[in-house]
């Protein structure tokens, strides 16, 4: 089995390494973790502390390609320490998040796709865009959405449930 696994290093993203870590597969699944990563103008035109520019394209590409592989590593350590059966290998990738995952489901030949999910409401996805409504949406595969949420029975923030949708797509 192959899977690819994205993360952005956030605690959605999290509770999506935690949902497949707990999942039971064959020994040698392999397992492909992603983030990706865009570098924007607003980015790399940022003001110094001390006047002019802080850096340019080269060197902030580095640093954001830096704190993807840092997020790849934490996921990995996470993931391998919980099911010692996968076969797991990661990559940090220029694009959008939506793009970079389809693509490299396609190449690797995936048969499910995990993410994280934000959560938001209609005008929320509206705005902002969702990753993993467009992932689900267009996947040639099927596709593991892990939602974590506050518990509304408890005020304190660290109560969390996760709520899973697993999509299965068929494309004729």
């Amino acid at each position: 089995m192959k899977i690819l696994l994205a993360t952005d290093g956030s605690d959605y993203s999290k509770a999506a390494i935690e949902e497949l870590a707990r999942m039971p597969f064959p020994k040698g699944t392999k397992v492909l973790i992603i983030s990706a990563f865009e570098n924007t103008p607003l980015i790399t035109s940022a003001p110094a502390p001390m006047g002019g520019l802080a850096g340019g394209y080269e060197e902030t590409s580095e640093i954001v390609k830096n704190l993807s592989e840092n997020v790849l590593n934490k996921a990995a350590e996470l993931l391998k320490k919980k099911n010692l059966d996968l076969s797991i290998s990661t990559a940090a990738i220029n694009g959008s998040p939506k793009h970079v995952i389809l693509e490299e489901a396609e190449k690797l030949g995936a048969d499910l796709i995990v993410v994280g999910s934000h959560g938001r409401g209609t005008i929320g996805r509206f705005l902002l865009g969702s990753v993993s409504q467009a992932v689900a949406t267009h996947a040639q595969c099927s596709v593991l959405i892990v939602r974590k949420k506050e518990n509304k029975k408890s005020s304190s923030s660290s109560s969390h449930c996760i709520n899973r949708k697993l999509v299965k797509l068929h494309k004729q």
